[in-house]
């Protein structure tokens, strides 16, 4: 174990971490590293032997409270070997006293609770070919025409920190699509879709119901090319799997969302789709 080296990845590295989780059949954005780099710099590590990777990790914090870890991988060569347990602690070092989120692999949820993890709910990617969209209603808009406080504190409801550069960073990226629908004058649902080395996935969709989700659905999908399309939910909102199973979207993967510590109350209620597996 002597000779693993771990450093921080600098922000133009970030795409090195992208490709690792592509070998693995994470299916991440195009353009998701620079959207990732946007909360916090210094949150995403690598563990190098003879200069080449082979482990990585992230703990981005998004505020002086919490944290989120993602894109836990250890090259399979070389699992067992420890590599992982150190870098997994310089993540866990680097959120500090912060609780810390994650959306682990169901099979590693005792390794987490070993780690202080707790279970909150599972999410489910519900993935597969849909229809091709009815005509999105009137009332629909591009998401950048809503005032981005209005958008951010939509947000805080469901997530457990303010994420401001990264909202900023994933909804005015190229090739992202952001629509949100407006209700007697309040944001009522809203999400952004995004292109993907496998189709599309549909992330983050906040809404205040099934109706509104719908409509935020379909626009999203006529402004893109329709094939694959991805939708996490988490498992406890049963009108957000209603609404994957009428698109016709299938289970394929599953997570455990866990965290180290007590989180404020969130509107899950409200979460159709989760933003990223990686960071929450």
């Amino acid at each position: 174990m002597s000779d693993l080296q771990i450093r921080n990845l600098r922000p133009e590295e970030i795409p090195l971490v992208i490709d690792l989780a592509a070998a693995e059949g994470w299916n991440p954005g195009l353009s998701d590293a620079g959207c990732f780099a946007a909360p916090d710099a210094q949150g995403f590590f690598v563990g190098e032997i003879d200069g080449e990777p082979v482990a990585t990790v992230s703990c981005v914090n998004y505020d002086d409270r919490f944290a989120f870890l993602g894109f836990y991988i250890v090259r399979a060569d070389l699992r067992g070997s420890g590599h992982g347990l150190r870098i997994w602690n310089a993540a866990i070092a680097h959120a500090n006293a912060r609780v810390i989120g994650l959306d682990g692999v169901v099979a590693q949820q005792d390794n987490y609770r070993k780690s202080g993890f707790q279970l909150a709910y599972a999410n489910i990617r519900y993935g597969g070919i849909v229809a091709a969209p009815s005509r999105p209603a009137a009332d629909v808009v591009a998401l950048d025409r809503i005032p981005f406080a209005n958008v951010e504190a939509d947000d805080a409801t469901v997530f457990p920190a303010r994420r401001s550069a990264f909202l900023r960073a994933w909804i005015n990226t190229s090739g992202h699509v952001g629509r949100a629908l407006v209700r007697d004058g309040k944001l009522a649902a809203w999400g952004v879709i995004r292109p993907c080395l496998i189709g599309h996935k549909i992330g983050p969709l906040v809404a205040d119901d099934r109706a509104a989700a719908e409509a935020i659905v379909q626009a999203l999908l006529a402004s893109a090319d329709i094939g694959e399309v991805f939708l996490d939910v988490p498992a406890v909102n049963r009108k957000a799997i209603a609404l994957a199973e009428a698109l016709g979207l299938e289970p394929v993967f599953e997570t455990a969302r866990m965290y180290t510590g007590a989180i404020a109350p969130l509107r899950i209620d409200r979460v159709f789709g989760v933003t990223s597996f990686e960071l929450g």
